[in-house]
């Protein structure tokens, strides 16, 4: 049964610590004798359970901050915790197995390989865990149930249209049960009628205990979130409630 965002409670660890903790933390770029500034001293928490939206300008710094909660980039100051654990300056492929087993990613361009079939796609990810054949049976079929695309897993990605294979990307991204659902611009290479499917989708997830962050410019989708957080020039600027209820 979905719980009711309104009664559900936000939670923290045993020690009371968010699932995500950001303090301090700047990215600059360097290029020849050029220092970009993507990320200025940028304070965040997040809680299981949140869905919260990141908006901004084009340039603001909201994929490099969706990309340092991810692990694929590492902020150049500051500290990330993630699930308690400080995260900022693990090794390659400590950074790569967290990404395997606690984040999973939905991107703008799904992203999906095209000579896998849509079982093979979500599958694809957890046979780089000590999973049984049968428990990524189990999970695979259960995440392509959940998204409604199960009836199209002998499919090839070509064979899909744009709002399928994004369902086919989420279906990939919760399979391996995260504890953080990463989204950038999940819409952005969809008609409305597809995108507004997705993002229904992600409300569902949501409600069922999902903690998703979502990089978002359209404020139609940011009102899906229940709380948002703005960038502007790489800093945090607003972190407020939005129109979805909390």
């Amino acid at each position: 049964m979905l719980t009711d965002p309104m009664t559900r409670p936000l939670m923290k660890d045993a020690a009371g610590q968010p699932l995500v903790h950001l303090k301090g933390v700047g990215k600059v770029f360097f290029t020849d004798e050029v220092e970009t500034h993507a990320l200025r001293d940028v304070d965040l928490e997040l809680c299981s359970g949140e869905y919260v939206a990141i908006t901004g300008p084009s340039g603001c710094g909201k994929t490099t901050l969706l990309s340092i909660l991810g692990l694929l980039d590492t902020a150049t100051t500051g500290e990330y915790t993630l699930a308690g654990e400080s995260v900022a300056n693990l090794p390659l492929a400590e950074r790569a197995r967290i990404r395997n087993r606690q984040i999973g990613f939905i991107f703008q361009a799904f992203n999906l390989i095209g000579d896998l079939t849509v079982y093979e796609n979500v599958e694809l990810p957890l046979t780089y865990r000590v999973l049984s054949a049968q428990e990524r049976k189990r999970r695979v079929t259960a995440s392509l149930d959940r998204v409604g695309i199960a009836h199209r897993m002998r499919h090839y990605p070509a064979q899909l249209s744009g709002g399928q294979q994004q369902r086919v990307a989420v279906a990939r991204a919760v399979a391996g049960e995260p504890l953080l659902l990463l989204a950038d611009e999940p819409t952005g290479n969809l008609d409305s009628a597809s995108g507004e499917a997705v993002m229904e989708l992600l409300r569902e997830l949501h409600l069922a205990g999902s903690t998703i962050c979502m990089v978002t410019h359209d404020p139609r989708y940011e009102r899906h979130a229940e709380r948002s957080v703005h960038l502007f020039d790489g800093r945090l600027v607003a972190d407020e409630l939005s129109g979805a209820p909390r």
